[in-house]
């Protein structure tokens, strides 16, 4: 099911404030909080409550924010984790609408409260979003391989600021709440629980006066061309990867990786099958009934087959090795080649006579000119005098 709209769960406009924003929250937040709505209606109210709280969340962080109204729920998405995607978890919007509740908990602007975590541990750092480009190729190049140019996204340091993600002539500064570790710990009782920092999202960094190029992201989509090599033999729907090719990691995290995934063109003579070709040749009549030697098409040219007397409609030849060599292939596969005999078209009566004539001959010599209509007729026979 679609994700609602975040600005319409708020119930407030796309370019509303910040405080409008907050309002919104906890007025609702209250109204569908679970302790507030017990019996039948609390199993509702908890989940307008979680629409809520996730669309606050996302909202409330300017970059996150930005994201959204640029990419919708996928520039969100927390299993993304690109630019603009939703990087930390937690409490981070509850904490920011209710801070006189959370305050003691996570601890102010001024640094006090919960305990934070040591330097050796460093931020949250997350690899980037993998991406996928779909690219169609021939048959013939599926065969022999082939080198390819692809044009894919990329995401630069944005020019405006730098890749800090501020505004210019202003800085990035370290979180007063994490003391720029991206962690801090909650204390109940005896337990002590490391939570992602929800003022900084756990980068350890905040950007008073983001960039309004790149939102506080730091980087811009643009788009760079990357050489291919298509190895042969490759067959529909099979994915070539790219390491490091992908979205850009967040807060020092490795890329992902580039999927280049395979579509064979629909071939006008073969069809494959594995490493084997298929193929659908055309005969006359009168050279299935005599034979002869016929030429066929492969991928590396024309080759020649004899084709006994009498031939049958669906009578199948093979060519070894005429296939594809697949990519886990020691060999190539062969190519089969299906007989189909066509039945004149549009003829003159001169030929409808010789026909004709053809046709009273072949009844008089019964049975050893028609085996297979003398059988069926013997069939037809059997079955309406049972």
């Amino acid at each position: 099911m679609a994700k609602k709209d975040y600005y319409d769960t708020l119930g407030v406009p796309r370019n509303a404030s910040e405080e409008d924003i907050k309002k919104s929250y906890r007025k609702l937040a209250m109204k569908y909080h679970p302790d507030r709505n017990q019996g039948d209606s609390g199993k509702g109210a908890e989940e307008k409550f979680k629409e809520v709280k996730e669309a606050y969340e996302m909202l409330s962080d300017a970059s996150k924010r930005a994201a959204y109204d640029q990419y919708g729920h996928a520039g969100v998405d927390p299993n993304m984790r690109g630019p603009g995607g939703a990087g930390g978890e937690g409490f981070g919007g509850f904490a920011e609408a209710f801070g006189d509740i959370f305050g003691d908990v996570f601890g102010g602007a001024n640094g006090g409260g919960g305990r934070q975590r040591g330097a050796g541990g460093g931020r949250q750092v997350f690899r980037g979003n993998d991406i996928s480009y779909a690219m169609e190729i021939t048959l013939e190049e599926a065969a022999t391989g082939k080198d390819a140019q692809i044009r894919i996204p990329s995401w630069d340091d944005c020019r405006t600021c730098s890749g800090t993600g501020a505004k210019p002539g202003t800085k990035v500064v370290s979180c007063t709440t994490c003391h720029g570790h991206g962690v801090v710990q909650m204390r109940q009782g005896f337990f002590s629980v490391q939570q992602t920092c929800p003022q900084c999202r756990g980068t350890g960094k905040l950007i008073p006066e983001p960039c309004v190029a790149c939102h506080g992201v730091g980087k811009t989509k643009t788009n760079k061309t990357l050489e291919v090599k298509i190895p042969a033999g490759i067959d529909d729907g099979m994915r070539i990867r790219s390491t490091g090719n992908g979205e850009p990691g967040t807060n020092g995290g490795p890329p992902g990786d580039l999927y280049i995934e395979i579509r064979i063109k629909k071939h006008e003579i073969f069809e494959r099958e594995g490493d084997d070709l298929h193929c659908v040749v055309p005969i006359s009549f009168p050279r299935a009934a005599l034979g002869g030697e016929i030429e066929v098409p492969t991928l590396g040219g024309k080759a020649a087959i004899d084709i006994p007397e009498g031939t049958q409609a669906g009578k199948q030849f093979r060519l070894r090795g005429k296939g594809i060599k697949g990519l886990r292939s020691s060999y190539p596969g062969d190519l089969y080649c299906h007989v189909s005999i066509e039945t004149p078209v549009k003829l003159t009566e001169h030929q409808r006579k010789l026909l004709k004539d053809f046709e009273d001959s072949v009844k008089k010599g019964g049975a050893k000119h028609t085996p297979t209509e003398e059988g069926w007729t013997d069939k037809l026979k059997n079955f309406f005098s049972a």
